[in-house]
């Protein structure tokens, strides 16, 4: 089991994102849920990405569009939540 560790860019966003949302805030919990218990779960579509703020990181799929953009700790026990977005659009998280 992971600790995730949440940034302030992805908490900002995260909030932007669902509010008055419920089902949407329902989704990313239970993918959170996942991704601190098995990151590169098959549901989650895990893949490295080139992040436009973060570099290299890797991606895990909320919905359709929606992306979770993380990266371990050096002691591979944490996850950083780094940012929160689309796959495509104005709120992209890709480069």
């Amino acid at each position: 089991m992971y600790k995730l560790i949440f940034t302030k860019p992805f908490d900002r966003d995260l909030r932007k994102f669902c509010k008055n949302r419920e089902q949407l805030i329902n989704r990313i919990e239970k993918v959170l849920d996942i991704l601190q218990a098995d990151p590169f779960h098959e549901i989650l579509r895990t893949h490295k990405v080139n992040s436009k703020n973060h570099g290299t990181a890797f991606s895990s799929r909320i919905n359709g569009d929606l992306r979770i953009i993380w990266n371990f700790s050096q002691d591979k026990i944490q996850i950083f939540l780094l940012d929160i977005g689309g796959h495509s659009g104005k709120d992209k998280v890709y480069s």
